[in-house]
């Protein structure tokens, strides 16, 4: 039964981690894994430690993160590559599985239908492709979209996974909503993990600052700043025919 694409559920009350989402629908015994976008290997680490992989292709495009990645020694089973996903260097029907975590809406715009053809390119018939953006709701995205509104590339980033639906390229297994918690100890911790990135290059001036940090502070308790992240997976496998 064909399953109609949602961009965000606001009736799912679900809070977990994200590696839960994991654990629940993808099946990685023994798989050869690609991960685009990995970021500080974060969950490259989580899931090299908490599943029987074969391999971890971990792919990241800003080449100062990845500088970093390829200091890391006690994961024998990634390798650490530069590259984006418009442009996967690896040969096709070879991975079991293709992550992306938060990093689809990064691919530039025009790119999108290229990027998810590729990992339809990489894997194997029956593979799966895990894909979890950031729903435009929230708390956290009220103060994140005041240096950098993210709407229209999450938008877009959607309507490419649809187009690829629709077109039989990969097919949709399930969506999965759910929220994320996160908590900053302090408004130095949040500009240092959020508005410091090295992927990305944002400009606040005195009074923008003074603002986000304003709207910031105003979740802040004894225990810091928490918030609940609302998520959407959409989970593709690339059809055993075609």
């Amino acid at each position: 039964m064909a399953v109609t694409l949602k961009i965000h559920d606001p009736t799912v009350q679900r809070t977990c981690a994200e590696i839960d989402i994991i654990r629940e629908c993808l099946p990685l015994e023994d798989a050869r894994v690609l991960e685009l976008g990995c970021g500080k290997a974060e969950m490259t680490r989580l899931i090299a430690e908490q599943f029987p992989v074969a391999e971890i292709v971990a792919t990241e495009v800003d080449k100062i993160q990845h500088a970093k990645n390829l200091a890391i020694t006690d994961l024998p089973q990634v390798r650490f590559c530069v590259g984006g996903a418009e442009a996967i260097a690896e040969p096709d029907a070879s991975f079991d599985a293709v992550l992306m975590f938060k990093s689809l809406h990064h691919v530039p715009l025009p790119l999108l239908d290229q990027a998810l053809a590729e990992i339809r390119r990489v894997l194997k018939p029956g593979g799966f492709a895990f894909l979890s953006e950031p729903i435009y709701a929230g708390d956290f995205n009220d103060i994140l979209r005041l240096f950098h509104d993210e709407q229209q590339v999450r938008e877009a980033a959607f309507a490419a996974v649809t187009r690829t639906v629709e077109s039989g390229e990969l097919e949709c297994v399930k969506q999965l909503f759910f929220s994320v918690p996160a908590t900053f100890p302090d408004f130095e911790t949040f500009e240092e993990r959020v508005i410091n990135v090295t992927y990305a290059e944002h400009r606040l001036d005195d009074a923008l600052y003074l603002a986000v940090r304003k709207h910031f502070m105003a979740h802040m308790t004894e225990q810091g700043a928490s918030f609940l992240k609302p998520m959407r997976v959409d989970l593709l496998r690339r059809p055993l025919v075609g």
